[in-house]
């Protein structure tokens, strides 16, 4: 067991992307404890699926064209749902998964697109939800130009501010049209469903 002991009056706190697409990661955090509470972010998961690439494309330049990657069969334009980066998008299957174990009610959705746009919104929402007073607020951050995303202000002592790291805000390669026209199709019945089951619009429309 490598988490921490947590005392009264303490918050534990401890992340990784793969939790929410892992199958067994529900039953095995719910037999740990069954007072988790579980933040997510999600984003456009089309938006999601090509930083993804991109990602990879800048460790291994020699992989196939998104395009590739993304059909089974272009001609047929039947998406190739094997593709992790394909298949991490589809939220609501890996919600359904969740909810065998914890209520909605334990699950906080995180808008990737609002965490850019107005970041203090969200972290206050955030801070609601883990029961906190709201101490993160608009003064904790600003825009920064190169990376394309909101960055937190020096706490009093250090030198510099925080920004996400270099592997964060890389140019995304050109990607067809016509590809992002049939990923937006294939995922709108899944981003409605997941609207749904979350009671809550994400504008990936």
């Amino acid at each position: 067991n490598l988490m921490p002991r947590t005392l009264e009056g303490q918050i534990t706190m401890e992340k990784t992307p793969s939790y929410f697409v892992t199958k067994e990661a529900p039953k095995r955090i719910f037999s740990m404890s069954k007072e988790t509470k579980l933040i997510v972010v999600v984003r456009n998961p089309v938006t999601r699926a090509i930083s993804d690439y991109t990602q990879t494309l800048s460790k291994n330049p020699g992989v196939p064209s998104f395009q590739m990657l993304t059909f089974k069969n272009m001609s047929t334009g039947l998406i190739d749902t094997s593709w992790s980066a394909i298949r991490i998008g589809i939220y609501a299957k890996h919600l359904e998964n969740w909810l065998q174990y914890f209520p909605l009610s334990k699950i906080l959705f995180v808008s990737g697109e609002r965490l850019v746009t107005d970041p203090a919104g969200e972290m206050g929402r955030v801070q609601d939800f883990l029961g906190l007073k709201r101490v993160i607020t608009d003064k904790h951050f600003y825009f920064n130009e190169t990376k394309g995303f909101p960055c937190l202000k020096k706490p009093e002592g250090s030198s510099r501010p925080r920004c996400l790291g270099k592997s964060k805000g890389r140019t995304h390669p050109k990607i067809d049209m016509d590809v992002v026209l049939r990923l937006k199709d294939f995922y709108r019945p899944f981003n409605l469903k997941f609207y749904q089951m979350t009671g809550h619009n994400f504008g990936w429309e």
